[in-house]
């Protein structure tokens, strides 16, 4: 493990807590996609079964629990709901940005967690480069989906970055 896969963990870990900070305190899931949510369950349940069939990791095991990481692959059913959860999750976060483009208010919380979303898959974009010059690591499926994932987010960060310099509530372009 390096030090960008596990900033990359703990920033969705992150992401999660402020999704649930914000449903707590305004007790309401206003301006969170549901569909973006349901795509999230379906990339979590296809990449986690392996947590019934392999030994328990120290590391691993509580993330995992939480949101996703790296899957060890033991069959090929395995490796198929790996790969459809990796696809799947770099544009399950389309019907979100969608959801803020066409609304007019935009909340911190839900900027925040979309932000956060965001910054961890551009974090693991890191874990990958990194792996590919230290232990000659390719793995062509999650390189290619995280970079369609982190593009689908470039508008989304410049929109972010540009109202947090500004001090100004966050709009997206219609």
């Amino acid at each position: 493990m390096n030090a960008f896969r596990l900033l990359a963990d703990l920033t969705h870990l992150l992401s999660i807590i402020i999704l649930l900070v914000k449903i707590r305190t305004t007790k309401s899931c206003a301006g969170i996609s549901l569909k973006t949510q349901d795509l999230y369950v379906l990339v979590f349940i296809s990449r986690y079964l392996d947590l019934f069939t392999r030994p328990l990791s120290l590391y691993n095991t509580p993330f995992q629990t939480c949101f996703p990481c790296h899957f060890h692959h033991h069959c090929l059913l395995h490796e198929v709901l790996w790969s459809f959860s990796i696809y799947l999750e770099a544009v399950a976060i389309l019907p979100q940005l969608v959801l803020l483009q066409r609304s007019s208010n935009i909340d911190n919380l839900t900027g925040n967690y979309v932000f956060m979303l965001g910054a961890y898959r551009a974090l693991y974009l890191l874990n990958w480069i990194y792996r590919f010059f230290a232990e000659n690591v390719v793995r062509w499926i999650p390189w290619i989906a995280g970079l369609v994932q982190t593009a689908l987010y470039a508008d989304f960060f410049y929109y972010y970055i540009k109202s947090w310099r500004n001090n100004e509530r966050l709009k997206l372009p219609d």
